[in-house]
């Protein structure tokens, strides 16, 4: 038996593991995507509110098949707060406004916790991000010449 694995070229290994390992991704973006994307039923949308809008021209189409798939997303227009969901297949968007939402969330609490999770990572990237120029804004203040000195600029 070692004898006959021993004869096996090693290209064809190279070539079996890439397959394995091609094959694992897979599974797992598959599975993963699954987990990600919560499933959001078009037709619950219709009966708690939300208002099809299918798209006629070409650059309604594009900007339907743009927009993320599998999650509601907000907008604001006017001066007015609305929430959509594409659905690129159909090439139409469900549209709806804060009670629509209100009401899609008070039937799926899990899809609000998570957005408030990542709703409140984002806020803490900002703040780092807002600490670190409020940080360098006080040291160029702080050094006129910006590390700078007379010689420098021919004195």
């Amino acid at each position: 038996m070692k004898k006959r694995l021993s004869t096996v070229r090693p290209a064809a290994w190279a070539g079996l593991l890439c397959a394995l390992a091609l094959s694992l991704c897979v599974a797992s973006a598959a599975t993963a995507a699954a987990k990600a994307a919560p499933s959001i039923d078009p037709n619950e949308l219709s009966s708690i509110g939300f208002k099809v809008l299918v798209a006629t021209t070409p650059v309604q189409q594009e900007w339907v098949k743009t927009l993320p798939a599998g999650a509601i997303r907000k907008m604001q227009r006017n001066g007015k707060k609305y929430f959509i969901y594409p659905d690129a297949a159909k090439s139409q968007v469900y549209v709806g406004g804060p009670k629509e939402y209100d009401a899609y969330r008070k039937l799926h609490p899990e899809d609000t916790q998570a957005a408030t999770k990542a709703a409140s990572k984002e806020r803490s990237a900002r703040l780092k991000q807002e600490d670190a120029m409020r940080s360098a804004t006080a040291r160029d203040a702080s050094d006129p010449f910006l590390g700078h000195t007379w010689a420098d600029f021919g004195y």
